[in-house]
């Protein structure tokens, strides 16, 4: 099940190889850390610009476009997520500086994830796609509990949908429904 990241990990390292030799020959002091950059596509700087690159897509009306960004955006997220949880269940119990970042990195990527999905979800809404977008949606509320703000966003969606009826008053009282 780990061939995804083997064949990431490749792609990844085909991508490195030329800015190691570039930076190799600026920097004898201190190793350059590629994968900090907003350009390699491997942290979530990157992520995020893959959002605002789909949102200025939808701005200009190229849906095509902002779902393809998304759908990286998506993606992306959700492997550094599993390689997050990885490091940190390998090193738990070892080194507690190290689980703790990066789970404080996964939990940053569960927000970067939740936004992808939102904006997919709105996208394909609007691309007439209600039934692509519920699973997106439902996923959001599963990752970051009605009780946040993007939770609540998608269960409005979902009820916009017609997909759920109840509203979620976010801990207002029930409205009453029967008479005393």
């Amino acid at each position: 099940m780990r061939r995804p990241h083997v064949a990431l990990g490749l792609a990844l390292a085909a991508t490195l190889v030329p800015l190691f030799s570039a930076a190799g020959a600026s920097a004898q002091s201190e190793p350059a850390k590629v994968l900090e950059g907003s350009s390699i596509g491997f942290n979530l700087a990157s992520i995020n610009g893959l959002l605002a690159r789909g949102d200025a897509a939808v701005a200009r009306g190229d849906l095509a476009a902002a779902r393809k960004d998304y759908d990286l955006a998506r993606d992306a997220s959700l492997r550094l997520l599993g390689f997050y949880r990885d490091l940190s269940g390998s090193f738990r119990g070892l080194d507690a500086r190290i689980p703790r970042e990066m789970d404080q990195k996964g939990r940053e990527s569960l927000e970067v994830l939740a936004q992808a999905n939102l904006r997919l979800a709105a996208l394909l809404r609007r691309q007439n796609q209600p039934e692509v977008a519920v699973p997106l949606l439902v996923e959001v509320i599963k990752i970051m509990t009605p009780a946040r703000e993007e939770g609540r966003r998608a269960y409005q969606s979902l009820v916009e949908l017609g997909f759920a009826t109840t509203p979620y008053t976010a801990g207002e009282p029930a409205p009453s429904t029967g008479s005393k």
